[in-house]
């Protein structure tokens, strides 16, 4: 075997070897279920525990299915963009729908500080702090 051969063997074989290895932005998910503790409100202030589902179908790469745990029936959506994370899930409010809105800094599969906002009922926001994936 001439020396150019082996050489394009060995190349080929650690571009197989690399493209085989499953990259680090492909290891983070966000799928599970986060407990949050939201202070600083008006009306909504305790612990919510959020079920998220990472499968991309909100059109990025980290988004999906967004829902409480235990559910109320209604599931909302969440996306992860330029490490920020927004959660939305819709509830029934006096006939109409409401939304609770989290916003936080997120990175390698982690969620982080942030921001609660209720969306279309009575004028409510403070602090939200994610706790630890799988922890509620």
């Amino acid at each position: 075997m001439s020396t150019i051969t082996r050489i394009f063997i060995a190349m080929a074989l650690a571009i197989l070897a690399i493209s085989l290895t499953p990259s680090a932005a492909m290891a983070q998910s966000y799928t599970g279920n986060w407990s949050i503790a939201v202070s600083q409100s008006h009306y909504s202030n305790g612990t919510y525990c959020l079920a998220l589902t990472d499968n991309g179908n909100q059109g990025f790469p980290h988004s999906g299915p967004a829902s409480l745990v235990p559910s109320d029936g209604y599931v909302g959506w969440f996306t992860v963009i330029n490490g920020i994370a927004t959660v939305t899930i819709p509830q029934a409010y006096d006939g109409e729908f409401d939304f609770l809105v989290f916003v936080a800094h997120a990175t390698d599969g982690r969620i982080k500080k942030g921001a609660f906002a209720l969306a279309g009922g009575p004028d409510d926001s403070g602090m939200a702090v994610f706790g630890a994936k799988n922890g509620c």
